[in-house]
């Protein structure tokens, strides 16, 4: 039982980190061409660590994002960001792309 309670504390613990850290990334950067980048590679970074933190509990990686999203807190801005999420197998790590969905800095509007 003890084991059951620090394994619960120590996922408790990753996820609000990771969430800390997503959140940081996210949120810190200003609106230009590189940061537009650093934000796809934060999301996709997000994305690709919550898919890894499944494997390691659930001893296969998720068939879907949606899944990420209901069962390890992932939370992703789909209004600006498209996520190509395409899993392999139960024990390959999924590829993961991120696109900008909004303009590019220097395109009119």
């Amino acid at each position: 039982m003890r084991l059951i309670r620090e394994h619960i504390f120590i996922t408790a613990c990753i996820l609000i980190a990771a969430a800390a850290v997503a959140f940081v990334l996210f949120f810190s950067l200003n609106t230009g061409q590189e940061d537009v980048q650093s934000r796809e590679d934060a999301i996709k970074s997000a994305v690709e660590e919550r898919a890894l933190q499944c494997y390691v509990i659930e001893d296969a990686y998720p068939e879907s994002l949606s899944y990420l999203e209901e069962n390890y807190g992932l939370a992703v801005n789909k209004k600006d960001y498209m996520i190509i999420y395409t899993p392999y197998a139960e024990n390959l790590p999924p590829e993961v792309r991120v696109i900008y969905r909004g303009e590019k800095q220097g395109e009119a509007k």
